[in-house]
């Protein structure tokens, strides 16, 4: 039992002396360094009358560098994993090899210019985390960032009872580089200040990869930031969607009847679709670009499982053919959307009046999913 005893007690000890090492320590590779010591080998000698062996330079090491101190061997040799940026934004990604700390960004919603989202987002960042902007020059798109104070509080290892007050400062460069195209933009962070006061003594040096680590870590929590305002935005997309909108009678921008639905133009588009399928539409292409879809109506092309989901039991008015449907912006945040024949004819008012309230009711429905 006191064998037991002793060895459980001395198991804790090394525990916790194993606990009180410190960052450094542990990016330093574990054994001794006897490499170091090593000298160099002599050239082989060849007795007299032997042929020299040939020599390949592909094995040969390196020379040190002139001051062979400064050289990253020993201890001067880091092992932890470098500091990785996340490109989690969709349309996000970075280049093999950039040692800077840098994403990129492609766009992927048009509703606004990729630099504005961008600057958006990031000053958004601040404002949450508390970090104040000490300028910001939009034109050469350059923001650089107040100070940013973490203060820490350090106890001693178990053999030592005292508190360590530890406060570190930094101040970050971001740099946008819009491609001219404007579809491509650049985000780099650079660690413009820092100042670490830890007791009586303070640093203001760092490192390569210390600097690297801190604008990694910063770039990344700021993409975090970005993907959670997409996730959040598309979420509350999705919910006006299968909310539903008004809609009422009126005319397109070329005097033709046609229906205007109250929401903006990128909300309409996806609910409209929905909204054919309810009513038994089989949209067979579509460019929202130009805000055009071909649909048809009573088609034999409409498999038997759309019938089965696509119909709420309401035949429509019109004969089993081709359509075309015309959805343009409009002022106010409305959209139009046009019915028209297969060869661009507008409905005539009678028959946009007769076929309205099925499209009132399925546009206003709520939770439409299909």
């Amino acid at each position: 039992m006191a064998r037991a005893t002793i060895f459980t007690v001395s198991s804790i000890a090394l525990t916790l002396l194993a606990g009180c090492s410190t960052l450094s320590e542990r990016q330093i590779a574990n054994g001794d360094f006897e490499y170091l010591e090593a000298s160099n080998s002599t050239a082989l000698k060849v007795p007299e009358g032997l042929d020299q062996p040939p020599a390949y330079p592909d094995w040969n090491i390196p020379a040190l560098e002139t001051d062979p101190q400064s050289a990253l061997v020993g201890k001067a040799v880091k092992v932890s994993s470098p500091a990785l940026v996340l490109p989690v934004v969709s349309g996000s990604h970075i280049e093999e090899g950039h040692k800077e700390a840098t994403v990129f960004f492609d766009q992927v919603d048009d509703s606004q210019p990729l630099d504005v989202a961008i600057w958006n987002s990031l000053i958004s960042f601040l404002e949450e985390q508390g970090i104040g902007v000490m300028s910001f020059d939009k034109d050469n798109q350059v923001l650089i960032t107040d100070w940013m104070i973490v203060e820490e509080e350090h106890d001693g290892g178990w053999f030592d009872w005292t508190t360590t007050e530890r406060s570190v400062g930094k101040r970050f460069e971001f740099k946008l580089d819009v491609k001219p195209h404007g579809r491509t933009a650049s985000l780099k962070a650079e660690l413009k200040d820092f100042l670490q006061t830890e007791g009586d003594n303070a640093t203001a040096d760092l490192a390569f990869e210390q600097e690297r680590s801190l604008e990694v870590d910063v770039l990344n929590q700021v993409i975090s930031h970005y993907e959670n305002q997409i996730r959040v935005a598309d979420a509350r997309r999705l919910k006006q969607i299968r909310s539903g909108f008004t809609m009422e009678r009126g005319f397109d921008a070329d005097g033709n009847p046609a229906y205007v639905v109250n929401g903006e133009y990128d909300l309409v588009w996806p609910r409209l679709l929905l909204v054919l399928r309810k009513l038994g539409f089989n949209v067979k292409d579509l460019d929202q670009s130009n805000g055009l879809l071909f649909v048809n109506y009573g088609s034999s092309d409409i498999g038997w499982w759309d019938k089965l989901w696509g119909d709420d039991g309401t035949e429509l008015p019109i004969d089993a053919d081709a359509y075309r449907i015309q959805v343009t912006k409009s002022a106010s945040e409305k959209t139009t959307f046009t019915l028209l024949t297969d060869d661009n004819q507008a409905f005539t008012a009678d028959k946009v009046s007769e076929l309205y309230d099925a499209f009132a009711r399925t546009m206003a429905q709520d939770n439409l999913d299909i």
